[in-house]
């Protein structure tokens, strides 16, 4: 059976917070009988259920529905470590600055893995006075098309979203900006370190 919500893992993070099956069964409103079926995979949560469990085992709802918990690693905020997420049906976008469950429109999102800027998606940097502009040549068809570029500083991130039909460029603010990100709704996530590309 696809469980949406593993035995294993509701009883590693009660034996973690130290409760007995009693002790989250009273939590719950439940039997202990029945804490011990969902541990064991002879039962499962029902819906109602899934948030006072997530709440009564210290975790997110969303993290209980992967079957994995999320503990955030990144202790010192870094903007260098800035992660971004796509969703598939709504198109939104969404960044992270460490590890996070991101859901989006239902479905929990993978972080996206950028790759190294190839030929067919060429990131073009200008340097100016005061900005940096950015361009792609990449085709922006209804179908196939530059989604957003954006701009990771030591101190934030700008996105600029983008449009089917419209034009692959934006302009970025130059103090302390580090690498540019594009990304194809074909091809995923493209990376140019701002350094390498102007010699700046």
């Amino acid at each position: 059976m696809n469980q949406y919500v593993t035995g294993p893992m509701i009883k590693r993070l009660r034996e973690e917070k130290k409760i007995t099956q009693q002790q989250l069964a009273d939590k719950m409103n439940v039997s202990d009988k029945t804490i011990s079926k969902w541990e064991t995979g002879r039962g499962i949560p029902d819906i109602s259920l899934i948030e006072p469990l997530a709440e009564a085992l210290g975790i997110s709802v969303i993290e209980l529905f992967a079957g994995e918990d999320i503990v955030n690693t990144n202790k010192s905020f870094h903007m260098l470590k800035t992660k971004f997420y796509v969703c598939p049906v709504c198109g939104n976008v969404i960044h992270s600055t460490g590890e996070a469950v991101i859901s989006c429109c239902g479905i929990t999102l993978p972080p996206l893995e950028a790759e190294p800027a190839d030929e067919e998606h060429s990131i073009n940097i200008e340097l100016t006075e005061d900005e940096y502009y950015v361009s792609v040549g990449h085709d922006m068809t209804k179908k196939h098309y530059i989604s957003f570029l954006a701009c990771v500083h030591e101190d934030g991130v700008e996105i600029r979203k983008l449009y089917p039909e419209s034009m692959a460029e934006a302009r970025f603010r130059k103090p302390l900006a580090k690498y540019i990100y594009a990304y194809c709704n074909h091809h995923g996530l493209f990376m140019e370190e701002i350094k390498r590309k102007t010699g700046k």
